[in-house]
């Protein structure tokens, strides 16, 4: 019953993608506000008049979408922020228009009904012009190749510790143990290498050299990332502002000198806390107000980061007693790990303090 029904599904489709198509164009000149839905191959065009009656429906192909609105008057164009949003903005501001990128959750809210990609475009058209909505930066290709830079390290020291753990478990099937820590695998490393330990089949230890040679190189790689970091730092300015905060180091400051494009967008320090997602999450109604566990949204990586600072800032602080408010959290019996959450979150009010101040870090006691 099912086999005669795909044919027609695909009829259907094919008939309703070349009615959109073929919808009438207007003239060029009555378009003011337009929501593109981006894709790999195929881009959804909504747009409306001043009056915002809908006069532009329209699918494009991929080459066809620079062309398009090449012959378009400088008007409002939205897009959802996404991984090829950015080189898309760019490529519209070019042509004169203005591109706003938004976040897709809060695009969601103006779809109807059903979701397809004209619905997300006509969503996106409604949303951008929201006097209440908030916008995403549009970062310039250097700026996405710092970017990219972590990221790459990111996937890099992934990979590495996947090896690593790899030849840990291998190793300790035939009773070869080491510390743990990444600076103790090698002594791993030469164990495998050393053709006199008879702990090790030769068969064994043929294939654990293929992963020691891979670590090898993935150890070089991170290493030669980390070295474009410092340089990147050294010649940035608000990198080096960052890393005066105690708990940031340059990798963490080149993070967020790469991802906070515009501080200015966010009006305090707290709402800067919050897109991190370092503050606990609400579920209040009724003028009760409960609050939970940290809400995590936002970017994930200088999220863990900012942690890792604070919770190597609390070791610190613990052996030299150098901050007495992280000593009294300490002290007032809260776990380990809530402390260093909390002072994460004020580390990222004062970076933010730092970017949009355009000054270092002074302490309290300096400052007095």
């Amino acid at each position: 019953m099912m086999g005669w029904m795909a044919p027609l599904r695909h009829l259907s489709a094919k008939l309703l993608s070349d009615r959109i198509s073929s919808e009438w164009e207007p003239s060029m000149g009555e378009v003011t506000t337009i929501g593109l839905d981006l894709a790999k191959h195929v881009f959804q065009v909504h747009g409306v008049d001043a009056e915002g009656a809908t006069v532009l429906r329209k699918q494009l192909r991929r080459a066809q979408v620079l062309a398009f609105f090449s012959r378009l008057p400088p008007c409002l164009v939205g897009l959802e922020a996404c991984a090829t949003a950015h080189y898309w903005a760019r490529e519209l501001r070019a042509l004169g228009h203005e591109v706003r990128l938004m976040p897709a959750q809060y695009v969601k809210a103006y779809i109807k009904r059903n979701k397809h990609d004209a619905a997300d475009a006509e969503a996106i058209c409604e949303a951008v012009e929201r006097p209440t909505m908030r916008f995403v930066p549009v970062k310039t290709a250097d700026q996405q190749a710092a970017v990219l830079l972590h990221r790459g390290r990111e996937r890099l020291v992934r990979q590495r510790t996947g090896l690593v753990n790899a030849l840990r478990g291998h190793l300790a099937e035939f009773g070869v143990i080491a510390p743990q820590g990444l600076r103790n695998v090698g002594k791993l490393i030469a164990i495998v290498r050393d053709e006199g330990d008879a702990r090790l089949p030769d068969l064994a230890r043929q294939v654990l050299q293929v992963l020691a040679a891979q670590i090898e190189q993935l150890e070089a790689a991170v290493a030669a990332i980390e070295k474009q970091l410092m340089a990147w730092h050294k010649s940035n300015p608000v990198s080096q502002r960052l890393a005066s905060v105690p708990g940031i180091g340059p990798i963490i400051a080149t993070a967020i000198a790469a991802t906070v494009v515009e501080p200015s967008g966010f009006r305090s320090g707290r709402e800067f806390a919050a897109w991190l997602g370092l503050v606990p999450r609400q579920n209040s109604t009724g003028g009760k107000h409960r609050l939970g566990g940290i809400s995590k949204r936002g970017n994930q990586y200088l999220r863990r980061l900012l942690i890792n600072g604070a919770s190597a800032n609390l070791l610190r602080s613990k052996a030299t007693n150098a901050d007495p408010w992280v000593i009294g959290l300490a002290v007032g019996g809260r776990p380990p790990l809530v402390v260093a959450v909390a002072l994460a979150n004020k580390t990222a009010r004062i970076a933010w303090a730092v970017m949009h101040r355009h000054e270092n870090y002074q302490r309290v006691a300096a400052a007095a």
